[in-house]
């Protein structure tokens, strides 16, 4: 054995050796290039700090976010038929779901929870684009459902975050009539005179966009997010004309009357939380944890102190 060769030069390597950073440490930003360190970017909710950029967020970051102290309950949803068409392209669906659940670590493309923000009891739905592109079907119609009914129980609002490519392909007309359904489901929040706030994020396209996701009392949508049924290249190449700046972005449909605000992601917690006690006719929200204020003396009371 050799020691000289078989330790020192390993050790005398070792010390000065380069080590090799991981890779999921820095995120490139893809509107503007700057380089971003993973914890800054999850401590600005995934918004770059260099252009504003809104990069994509998960449902659970989103809520984590969204309700006070990062606490909320899961609802549960029921689940439907894996696979009811058999339906098979370059994979079979079930491995393709099996991938998107292994990629995001959850179920579906769909999370609906209940909580408190601002002190306002709501309950919220989230879409993960990350998810099959967020598509639409049947367990979203149900996710939906769910939500709509445990809003229309306990008497709370209703908040959904939209991001989506459309109907899911795999389950064929069945993910069709989860249109007619989900705008079923609006209907019953809307009879029970309950708020229901829809947030747009990038994208929302496609069925979604032409049922739950325009159906809001009030439209929200973070900057710049694609919002249309059709893409911008598909009318492009149907109607033959050049289409103007930013067609089908946010500020483009507010300034068109589609939407109602266009709010930064750092912001919508507090908007939403003004918008909805507004609609539920209840007190402004009071920041902070301060006691409340006394209540003003009575006319008698002041005379007798004097």
């Amino acid at each position: 054995m050799n020691w000289i060769s078989n330790y020192v030069r390993p050790r005398i390597n070792s010390l000065f050796s380069r080590r090799e950073v991981p890779e999921n440490l820095w995120i490139k930003c893809p509107e503007c290039g700057q380089m971003l360190f993973h914890r800054e970017l999850e401590q600005n909710l995934n918004v770059c700090s260099s252009c504003e950029h809104h990069m994509a967020i998960t449902p659970r970051d989103r809520f984590a976010a969204l309700f006070d102290g990062g606490i909320f309950s899961e609802i549960d949803v029921p689940v439907p038929v894996a696979d009811p068409l058999h339906f098979k392209d370059q994979k079979r669906y079930p491995d393709r779901m099996k991938a998107a659940q292994k990629a995001t670590g959850e179920k579906e493309a769909m999370l609906v929870a209940e909580g408190e923000i601002g002190r306002t009891p709501i309950v919220a739905a989230a879409q993960d684009f990350a998810f099959m592109g967020g598509s639409m079907g049947m367990y979203v119609g149900n996710a939906i459902i769910a939500a709509a009914e445990r809003a229309v129980k306990l008497k709370r609002p209703l908040v959904l975050f939209s991001a989506a490519g459309g109907a899911r392909m795999q389950e064929g007309i069945l993910s069709l009539m989860q249109m007619p359904r989900t705008t079923v489901a609006v209907e019953m929040v809307r009879e029970a005179g309950l708020p229901y706030i829809v947030v747009l994020t990038h994208p929302t396209t496609g069925g979604v966009t032409a049922s739950y996701a325009m159906l809001g009392d009030v439209h929200i949508a973070e900057p710049n997010a694609l919002i249309c049924f059709a893409g911008p290249r598909v009318i492009e190449q149907t109607i033959r004309e050049k289409l103007p700046e930013g067609f089908q972005r946010a500020e483009y449909l507010l300034d068109h009357g589609m939407l109602d605000r266009v709010t930064h992601r750092k912001a919508i917690k507090d908007e939403l939380v003004i918008i909805l006690r507004m609609l539920m006719r209840d007190t402004p929200a009071v920041k902070g944890d301060l006691p409340a204020p006394l209540p003003a003396p009575a006319p008698a009371e002041e005379a007798a102190k004097e």
